[in-house]
């Protein structure tokens, strides 16, 4: 119990890290990624307007499992065909502090197949 708390805590503190260098703009937001156990979520972000402009996750897929690497798979899917119709081509790609593997690397090559650029 306590080493997940110590390992969320060491998450965000690498999340503020690199937040300190990422930036999403007009002409090229930010690609947020957050995953639970249970859940993949992904939002596309414009930070100087503060407003985000394409979001999917597992639970508005309605996935029956969106804690693994087929359901983050469909969100970046998903989530690239959303930008394509924003006419988002070009993201800045924000891990959240999360390892890139497993299924944060799914959704981010998922996104890349489909078209955006990061």
């Amino acid at each position: 119990m306590i080493k997940k708390e110590a390992s969320n805590v060491a998450r965000m503190r690498r999340h503020e890290r690199i937040r300190k260098t990422l930036k999403g703009t007009n002409s090229v937001p930010r690609l947020n990624v957050f995953r639970s156990n249970s859940n993949i979520f992904a939002q596309v972000i414009d930070d100087e307007k503060g407003v985000t402009l394409v979001s999917s996750s597992s639970l508005s897929l309605k996935l029956k499992n969106g804690g693994n690497v087929e359901g983050a798979m469909e969100v970046g899917k998903d989530l690239a065909l959303k930008c394509k119709t924003k006419k988002i081509k070009k993201v800045t790609f924000d891990r959240g502090g999360y390892l890139y593997h497993g299924r944060v690397r799914a959704l981010a090559e998922a996104a890349r197949a489909n078209g955006l650029d990061f």
